[in-house]
């Protein structure tokens, strides 16, 4: 059975709790349902579906199990693995301490972009498909890669940094 990572958006501590989570995707039938860290990442075997499928069905669970819908991306994990093997942030120069980001968009992005895009410290530095690399240079208070991210791509995305993917592709 393929395995495949959910990616919410707008999850914290604060809003859900991971065994929740967890509890209600198993309700919905996904198995082998493991969270990770607390910021909205599952992984889960399901049968080979749409993607779009998995999705409304991880956000109908949300609705019905913790009361909120979630907006959720879903990335099969080979997927994952495969981005991380071609590591693509190699070919950028970037500072030590910058952040390496990966925005997760609902379909492929069909726009032009000239890139990079800066803005304060943030970059975008290329799109992959349905993927956009990203870098910033952390400044507490300031919301500026956000503002980026948001600006080029809308709001239904969710970021993950570099050792998140990571993370979920070895769950």
């Amino acid at each position: 059975m393929p395995r495949y990572v959910a990616l919410l958006r707008g999850v914290s501590p604060m809003n859900c709790k991971m065994p929740a989570l967890k509890a209600c995707l198993e309700d919905a039938g996904f198995t082998s349902v493991k969270t990770l860290l607390s910021s909205g990442n599952a992984v889960f075997d399901a049968r080979k579906a749409a993607i779009a499928t998995l999705e409304r069905k991880c956000e109908q669970a949300t609705a019905d199990g913790l009361g909120h819908r979630f907006s959720t991306l879903v990335r099969p994990q080979e997927e994952l693995a495969a981005l991380l093997a071609a590591d693509p942030f190699a070919r950028f120069k970037l500072p030590p301490n910058a952040k390496r980001i990966v925005t997760f968009l609902r379909t492929p992005y069909g726009g032009a972009l000239k890139l990079p895009i800066e803005f304060d410290n943030a970059q975008i530095l290329a799109v992959q498909g349905a993927e956009a690399l990203s870098a910033y240079v952390p400044d507490p208070g300031n919301p500026a890669f956000m503002r980026l991210i948001e600006k080029t791509f809308g709001k239904d995305v969710t970021t993950r940094t570099w050792d998140t993917v990571k993370k979920c592709c070895a769950a």
